[in-house]
């Protein structure tokens, strides 16, 4: 979409000009001008800044830690994160914040921008601003190292809509669409500025574009002080030039600019303006940039020639903890540096006095405070973007509008013209409660689903002072009433109303769609009130289904209002389920009719009303014996609005009084280790080891994407056809700018691109291992494949944990127990890992240990197999230049043992390059301009006509090359044909190395190499324990598996207890075993909960070979029953014992299996359609339509279900639940009449109620029954998943050249 289009869903009236004709020319200064409007002179002052940490543990585990070594409780155990931390960082400069590792870079730079804290984190110091503490007392903005945006809009429009919230109000709508096309111009996303972000499920630009689009919003806030953490990770090295000096600018015109930084280029530091380099959280410089070298040769650390000083330095204070001997020197050397500066008291003088900057700053003209845009233009630009938002998720908006279609259709069925007979106005009820609370309760869920993924850029927009909390929770609804809010209901209504046939009276009709209406909006406004209260889903939906089972319970079907205890019979009047039961209640039976008996259905007595026998099938008896009062339309719609306003007034007040901060995983107590520094890789000869060389023929790749309605879009190519050689024993470099498919490659040749009902890949030209084509089994065998994310880890695993357990399911099982430790602990020295072996990995929500070190550990987890074949992408990115430089020295070790390493690189350091031994370079678009030896790249170019300076990088040169500069249109003109030119004069034709000496005599020798996973009676305890390991660190994980059945039997005891024996009761106690149909969703959530991260760790593990489905699905089935046997057994006690039914051994433990049998099929149910679909919230919406048409089928809200419908239902363990539920619980009763008389109409007995509700079934066969199912259901999910990890009918199927 254009950037018209885009302005014309923000305001009218507006005609986009093209950048060009808008932005002036500055002939003085070659770069855009990015100035938008003066800014406040900020000087950022650090003073004496200390950080400790709180590592001691929580809870319970602090209590027995504390009686073990005699402490007290309350003793805690602090860690020094930041030591004495002094800095000084006038307006107008342009900070580096250097060091490895867990230096404590990003620590600064959260303390800097006031984004941690927490009971556990103690800070002293003080950090001035302007001479004030109040970071709010200055414009200010945080880019972080997550990206943050919406999936499915572009980046100009994202950026559009940024600058429409960000830039001040003074700024007109001219003025801010010209600073979007700036910055898109400046930060080189001219390429993809049409190109929607999209996530990891659909491909959409790649990372170093979400990087610079991320930094772009926050350009747009036009901040006085700008906070970047590892700005330049994920971006090729002319990217990351590019932005630095685009920083540099902004800095120049009067901002104060403070980024951490991994490796820059030696072009990079000499935009820096001052530097703080870090040690340990120790500042081991603080000053000056040009006179940081020096002062460190003043110490006797001079800067060799051609070095990159960043580099220099970086290394210069790093521990290298690869051997004890390294340790030894490089901690003294560290400890010394740390000294003298303490020491240098001019250093210190140098943090007081004022040093300035010469840069031209302008005066600010406006206020501190940022001035926030006013209400009205919030709501209507959040409208706008959640509007668009909604209609490019077709998933999400299809999984609503179906939810209302199928079950308006299947439920209409169920209940389909019922009649006026004694069964028809009992399944009537069952209908009214249908539409009164079911529907609403599938739009809860799948509100709380979506919001939990949603309220991400609210917390950041609002932290960020961008937004309000009004204008969200407004936006929110005013974006969906049209295509979901009125569309949902009134689909509903419309079909289910006239299906089961209500009154066709028009008055009738309309209030059923007005309550319906109401529910609605008290869903979505309920779903927010959860959200709010808990960010995450566990601890959201748990609050969702507590409320909606009181909401049940409270509502008078299943437990009749005047059978409610007394003690519990207040919480009706809380209930909106109530009145809109209540509500449609009375609408249908004593509603728009002037006769006092209300509607009149079919008596089979002659009497007529004034007939005793008659008095059942009134209308008036119904809505009394259901305890609602005659007059009970109008009151209930406006309690109904009432709810809707108080809902959303309690989500507003906690979203905004209500901080959501980042916190901070606490360490494990490490285990005597007495191998550190003892273990060492074997360096082994290539000589008699069999080697794999890898050829590409004319190896190229297209993708076809399908819309919503399936039909195909035009065919795109991602890679052009590629001739190359990766040769083993050497560092095989793909080297390539932003988008130009280097990461699609290594997918490709891991054979980890699979077709999908949306996407396509057609991949042609050859793929050979040692001149064979291996097979997908040989390719998942020998080739080992390390990611860019790092999402296989467990968080709640320390690093030595993860990598441990890795060896135990990754290594020959011919190995010991001891011999795969050692080789586990052997990798985590290797890649220096052995400081933080014993922290836990975290996540985004705990942080843990740093970016850098969980690179290193996904590294590792690979390297313990001893591939014959590595693939790596990205292995440097977001590591500091020493650590890069290690895990460079670990790689190419491994090569030199005659392994095939492959790898992507975005930014290598000068002294890399020479390890490069063959280089893939590829232009934008995917075309080869260079694949050759690293040795001849640099005279193929000079052949050419491009020379490379001698103090510049290789690698830098040449992708400063081959990156087309998008930041003027003249430049853009010449690179481009630059670009073309060297694409044209690369010959992909020629053969880039000569034969290679293989140790395989013969193709069929691939084989031999094939590694089969590890066996299912080695896995299964390996995994069970390293599931509970981390199962048992993770609250919210703790939470799903415990909680929710004991809410809901908690709930369920107290409005039922003590069950009574009249005749009013026998609808309470048949609503009693309907609600045990509610534990149906109690497992599919708890599954929403726990699976979708697990799976996302099996498929990657899968794809390595660890293990098999059987494995990963019988480790999840032995992890959750234990958990649904105790909470059964708890939810039988009370339920038995406490509501008063029968107490005998024989139902306690009946109902605790009935209990157990239909959460385990909700959660196999949820397994199954979590895994057939990617999107999450689609298959809640799928799966909780299928449980809704469950439980009304079950035989109590609907007594004469056709007969398809019900030859379905045999299929359904709410079916077989509830057939010997209702046995075991109502055989041999007698109810009493209310009054305590002897002579009343209705049902007298438990046998009678069982044959009207044909429940006089076997018991023990129904029992049997339910057993099966959960067996079948498990079978089914296995079966499920094992089809979706089968490879061959997915795998991408090379095609014919021309075909």
């Amino acid at each position: 979409m254009t950037s018209t289009a885009m302005v014309k869903d923000l305001e009218a009236g507006y005609e986009h000009k093209p950048a060009e004709d808008t932005t002036t020319p500055i002939t003085e200064e070659p770069e855009n001008d990015l100035s938008f409007r003066a800014v406040e002179a900020v000087r950022v002052r650090i003073q004496n800044l200390t950080a400790n940490i709180d590592v001691s543990p929580g809870g319970l585990a602090r209590l027995l830690a504390s009686f073990k070594r005699g402490q007290s409780p309350s003793t805690k155990n602090y860690k020094t994160i930041l030591h004495d931390v002094n800095a000084d960082m006038p307006s107008g400069s342009l900070t580096a914040i250097l060091g490895g590792s867990g230096s404590g870079k990003t620590t600064l730079l959260h303390a800097l921008s006031h984004r941690v804290g927490g009971s556990r984190l103690e800070i002293t110091g003080s950090i001035l601003y302007n001479g004030s503490e109040q970071i709010s007392s200055v414009r200010s903005a945080y880019v972080m190292q997550h990206d943050v945006l919406v999936p499915t809009l572009t980046v100009r429009e994202t950026l559009l809509y940024a600058a429409q919230l960000r830039l001040p109000p003074p700024t007109s709508l001219n003025e801010r669409c010209r600073v979007v096309e700036d910055v898109i111009l400046e930060l080189g996303l001219s390429e993809c500025a049409d190109t929607r972000i999209w996530n990891n499920v659909h491909e959409g630009c790649s990372g170093g574009e979400k990087r610079r689009t991320s930094l772009g919003v926050q350009m747009l806030a036009n901040p006085s002080v700008l906070f970047l953490d590892e700005v330049t990770t994920g971006l090729d090295a002319a990217s990351a030039f590019q932005l630095i000096k685009t920083l540099k600018l902004l800095a120049n015109k009067g901002r104060t600019i403070i980024v951490t930084i991994h490796q820059p280029r030696s072009e990079i530091w000499g935009l820096f303006d001052r530097l703080v380099l870090l040690s340990g959280g120790a500042v081991v410089y603080s000053g000056l940039a040009r006179e940081s070298a020096s002062y460190f040769t003043s110490l006797g650390f001079a800067l060799p020639a051609f070095v990159n000083p960043a580099e220099f330095l970086v290394d210069l204070a790093a521990v290298d903890i690869r051997s004890p001997e390294l340790e030894k020197d490089s901690s003294t050397r560290v400890e010394r540096l740390k000294q003298a500066w303490r020491d240098d008291s001019e250093k210190r003088a140098s943090w007081i006095a004022d040093e300035k900057i010469e840069v031209e700053i302008t005066p600010a003209k406006s206020n501190k405070v940022r001035k926030q845009a006013s209400l009205s233009r919030q709501i209507r630009i959040l409208t706008a973007r959640t509007f668009k938002m909604t209609c490019r998720d077709p998933m999400g908006m299809a999984g609503s509008l179906f939810e209302a279609f199928s079950m308006a259709i299947i439920t209409g069925w169920i209940f389909l013209n019922l009649d006026g007979s004694l069964a028809g106005i009992r399944s009537r009820q069952g209908a009214i409660y249908t539409a009164a609370s079911l529907q609403g309760y599938l739009i809860l869920l799948f509100e709380t689903y979506r919001l939990t993924i949603d309220i991400e850029l609210f917390d950041r927009e609002y932290a960020e002072g961008v937004i309000s909390v009004p204008s969200f929770l407004i936006s929110r609804r005013l974006s969906r009433v049209f295509v979901e809010d009125l569309p949902v209901p009134l689909i509903y209504c419309v079909i289910f109303y006239f299906m089961v046939g209500f009154d066709v009276r028009a008055s009738q009709f309309f209030v059923f769609i007005a309550v319906n209406l109401l529910m609605q909006y008290i869903a979505v406004t309920l779903s927010m009130l959860c959200v709010s209260v808990s960010r995450n889903f566990a601890g959201a939906s748990l609050m969702a289904n507590m409320a909606y089972t009181l909401q049940s319970l409270g509502c008078g079907y299943f437990v009749q209002s005047n059978q409610i205890p007394i003690w519990m019979r207040w919480l009706k009047w809380t209930a909106y389920v109530f009145y809109a039961f209540g509500a449609l209640c009375a609408n249908e039976f004593v509603g728009h009719t002037s006769n006092p008996a209300g509607r009149v259905y079919d008596c089979p007595s002659t009497g007529g009303v004034s007939d005793a026998t008659c008095e059942e099938y009134t209308g008036a008896y119904v809505l009394r014996s259901l305890g609602f009062p005659r007059d009970w339309i109008v009151r209930p719609i406006l309690v109904l609005l009432a709810f809707i306003i108080a809902f959303y007034i309690g989500a507003a007040a906690i979203l905004k009084y209500k901080p959501v901060g980042i916190g901070i995983s606490r360490a494990r107590q490490p285990e005597p280790d007495t191998s550190l520094g003892k273990e060492e890789l074997s360096a082994r000869s290539m000589d008699g080891r069999r080697t794999i060389r890898v050829d590409l023929q004319d190896y190229s790749l297209d993708i076809q994407k399908r819309n919503w309605r399936l039909s195909k879009s035009e065919r795109k190519s991602i890679l052009k056809p590629i001739s190359t050689a990766f040769v083993p024993g050497l560092l095989n470099v793909i080297m390539g700018p932003s988008g130009s498919g280097k990461t699609s490659l290594l997918n490709l040749m891991a054979d980890r691109l699979h077709d999908s009902v949306s996407t396509t890949y057609q991949a042609r030209g050859d793929l050979k291992y040692n001149n064979a084509v291996p097979s997908p089994e040989v390719i998942r065998s020998i080739c080992s494949y390390v990611c860019q994310d790092d999402d296989a880890l467990f968080p709640c695993l320390t690093v030595r944990e993860n990598l441990q357990f890795a060896a135990a399911l990754r290594l020959p099982t011919h190995l010991s127990k001891t011999q795969r430790r050692q080789r586990a602990e052997s990798v985590l020295l290797k890649l220096g890992l052995r400081d933080c072996a014993d922290n836990l990995v975290g996540d985004s929500l705990v942080k843990g240990i740093s970016g850098g070190e969980k690179r290193r550990v996904s590294i590792a987890i690979q390297v313990l197999t001893d591939p014959q074949i590595l693939l790596l992408d990205e292995p440097t990115s977001g590591l500091d230049a020493f650590t890069a430089s290690s895990i460079m020295t670990v790689l190419r070790g491994l090569a030199e043992e005659g392994r095939t390493l492959i790898l992507t690189i975005h930014q290598a350091r000068s002294d890399l390059f020479s390890d490069f031994g063959n280089i893939l370079l590829l232009a934008r678009g995917g075309s080869p301009v260079f694949a050759g030896k690293g040795v001849e790249m640099l005279p193929y170019f000079e052949s050419l006509g491009f020379h490379c300076p001698t103090a510049t990088n290789p690698a830098d040169f040449a992708l400063d090359l081959i990156t087309v500069n998008l930041q003027q249109a003249s430049k853009e003109t010449t690179t481009r044909e630059q670009v073309r030119s060297l694409i044209r004069n690369f010959d992909t034709s020629n053969t880039p190395f000569g034969p290679t000496t293989s140790q395989i005599d013969s193709p069929a020798e691939l084989g031999s190499f094939a590694r089969s996973s590890t066996p299912f009676t080695t896995a299964i305890p390996i995994l069970i324990y390293r599931s509970f390991l981390n199962f048992q660190r993770s609250p919210p994980a703790l939470i799903a598996r415990t909680t929710q059945v004991l809410g809901f039997a908690v709930i369920l005891t107290l409005f039922f207890a003590p069950l009574q024996s009249n005749t009013y009761s026998i609808q309470t106690r048949l609503g009693f075993i309907q609600e045990f149909a509610a534990l149906y969703f109690v497992g599919m959530l708890q599954n929403v909960a726990v699976y979708p991260t697990e799976k996302a760790v099996f498929y990657r593990e899968h794809d390595d070979n660890a293990y098999s489905v059987t494995s990963f699905l019988l480790t999840y089935t032995v992890l959750e029953i234990p958990f649904e046997v105790i909470t059964s057994l708890i939810f039988a006690l009370l339920t038995v014992i406490a509501a008063g039914l029968p107490r005998t051994a024989s139902l306690f433990f009946v109902v605790a299996f009935n209990c157990f049998a239909i959460v385990s099929c909700g959660e196999s149910v949820g397994i199954t359609f979590n895994t057939l679909f990617a999107h999450t919230g689609f298959a809640v919406n799928v799966t909780s339509v299928i449980l809704s048409l469950a439980t009304i089928m079950g035989g109590v809200m609907s007594l004469d279900i056709p007969d398809f419908l019900q030859a379905w239902n045999h299929l359904s363990p709410i079916k077989w639940s509830l057939g010997n539920l209702a046995p075991y619980t109502l055989r041999g009763l007698h109810f009493t009449c209310p009054d305590g008389g002897e002579q009343c109409g209705g049902l007298r007995t438990g046998q009678e109620v069982l044959t009207l509700y044909n429940l006089d079934t076997n018991s023990e066969t129904n029992l049997a029954a339910l057993g099966a199912c959960v067996v079948i259901y498990r079978i089914i999910a296995w079966g499920t998943l094992e089809l979706k990890r089968k490879r061959s009918p997915w795998r991408i199927r090379p095609v014919e050249n021309g075909t």
